[in-house]
């Protein structure tokens, strides 16, 4: 258990910290309220009195999202593998490789098609 204390001291820091920080900027900030800022924020879209349940949504924005997933996972394989390069060797340069040409692929089909354009 004494292994965990300075752990838990951070912890608690950091909790405390971010509580803080919270009260402070509330009482502390300016508060000039108008229209604008009261609004809900839309992505760009203005907001039109829906039915229960939402209505349409442009497609684009899900397409964007799952672009952004896609290349974030590719970021997370490419970590590993850079920090044991060595120890991966010629298998791990030619895995490596593939994974890269595959994803390329994907983003010059998504480039191609115009997904990445935002009109």
């Amino acid at each position: 258990m004494n292994a965990y204390v300075p752990v838990l001291v951070l912890g608690a820091i950091a909790v405390a910290f971010a509580l803080f920080s919270v009260l402070v900027a509330s009482e502390v900030g300016p508060k000039r309220y108008n229209r604008a800022k009261l609004d809900a924020y839309e992505c760009g879209v203005e907001p039109t009195p829906q039915h229960i349940g939402g209505g349409r949504f442009p497609v684009k924005f899900y397409l964007t999202a799952m672009l952004f997933i896609i290349f974030d996972i590719e970021i997370v394989f490419l970590y590993p593998w850079a920090v044991h390069f060595e120890a991966l060797g010629v298998f791990g340069l030619a895995a490596m490789a593939l994974f890269i040409v595959n994803v390329s692929v994907a983003y010059a089909y998504e480039w191609r098609r115009g997904g990445l354009s935002w009109d």
